[in-house]
Parts: C-alpha cells; sequence; structure tokens
C-alpha cells in the first residue's frame, strides 16, 4: 500500500509499532508522533493517514487528547470503531491477553471499551470494511458480514465522509487494487469511486 501511495505521488512514513506492549493511551502518542515527525521532517504541512485495524483507534484517541493541527484527509481499514465482538466473547479465555495484548483488550463493544469512549471523527475520514475471511471460526463469532476480524457494521462511525466495502479478509485488506485506487482517490478528493461502490463485496 505504501508503494502504491508513493507510485501515486504521496510521500510516506510507514510506521510499525509494537500493538501488544501496551495500551491504547501508551501506544497512541508513540505510533501517531512517529507518523508526524517523519512526515514533517520532509516539510510537509498537510499530512494524510492510512491505518489498519486498531491503528484508527489509536489516530483516534491521540487526535482527541492532542488535535493534529496538520491532519488531512484519513483513510482507515478494517477499523473496530465499535469494537469487536470477538474481544467480548473471548476476555475470559486463558491467555486472552498474551494474545491481544492490553490495547487490543479494550476494543470491547461495552460502554467500559475504548471505542464507546470515543466521540464523533471531526477529520475528513473515508472507511473501508471487508467482507471475505480465512478464520471461519472467529466469523462465527461476528454479525454478518465480516472480514474474519470485525463486522461491517462495527467500521462504521458517525461523521465519516465515505464508505466502501471489497470482498477482502481482515489480514489482507491492506493489498489489492480496489483498495489502493480508493485510498489514493479519497486521499485526493475526499471520496471513494463511484464505479467501486457500485460493486459493493467484490473481490480484488
Amino acid at each position: 500500500l505504501a508503494e502504491a501511495l508513493q507510485e501515486a505521488g504521496f510521500a510516506t512514513a510507514n510506521i510499525d509499532y509494537p500493538s501488544q506492549s501496551g495500551s491504547v493511551e501508551e501506544i497512541a502518542p508513540l505510533a501517531v508522533g512517529l507518523g508526524l515527525n517523519e512526515c514533517r521532517a520532509t516539510g510537509a504541512t498537510r499530512i494524510h493517514f492510512v491505518t489498519h485495524s486498531i491503528g484508527g483507534i489509536l489516530l483516534r484517541y491521540q487526535n482527541e487528547q492532542s488535535p493534529i493541527p496538520d491532519l488531512g484527509r484519513v483513510v482507515i481499514l478494517g477499523p473496530p470503531n465499535q469494537g469487536s465482538e470477538i474481544i467480548d466473547k473471548t476476555r475470559d479465555w486463558p491467555g486472552f491477553e498474551m494474545l491481544t495484548g492490553d490495547a487490543g483488550a479494550e476494543l470491547g463493544t461495552g460502554s467500559d471499551g475504548m471505542p464507546s469512549k470515543l466521540g464523533p471523527v471531526n477529520f475528513e475520514l473515508g472507511v473501508i470494511a471487508g467482507t471475505g475471511t480465512i478464520n471461519v471460526f472467529a466469523s462465527a463469532m461476528l454479525p454478518d458480514p465480516d472480514d474474519g476480524k470485525v463486522s461491517v457494521a462495527s467500521t462504521q462511525v458517525e461523521g465519516m465522509d465515505d464508505f466502501l466495502i471489497v470482498g477482502s479478509s481482515h489480514h489482507y485488506i491492506t493489498r489489492g487494487d480496489v483498495v489502493f485506487r480508493n485510498t489514493v482517490a479519497f486521499l485526493r478528493t475526499g471520496k471513494f469511486l463511484d464505479e467501486d461502490k457500485a460493486g459493493i463485496g467484490m473481490t480484488d
């Protein structure tokens, strides 16, 4: 995805962060801060974000705690904006937090989950949700349709500007031409491509 954005003319900072090493409160300033610092070092004055899964929650949390003045448009892929029912159903299982980490454990759908504590988004946001799955067991714990980790309904959030469904699984939603071209389109125009929205559920 970073390569596709570079080919479209965007400079990118591809940020890796330890998603299982702390809470959302601890990880968000690290992950978001690294991205902002790398982009600002190039002289950028408007910084777009593209995030996957919990990355969207980290960005939303950090922007609420410390509004980002140079924030541009945002595309989030497979985000648990309303939490994930999988967290609700597995939190009492042995070894739960070893698998999810503290931040993942905060992604339940209840009032104590981090997603429910975040307000509506106040920046230009496009959400891309998946309907494919490579984990039938996990999908059985989710309302249909889903991507194997998050239901399509749970990806949506108040204040988003556009929404697109693709036939990808949670892990692979970061790949494929449909996601590539629509991410570029939203960052450029604030909208996904009408022809792809008409083909809801199509695979790449």
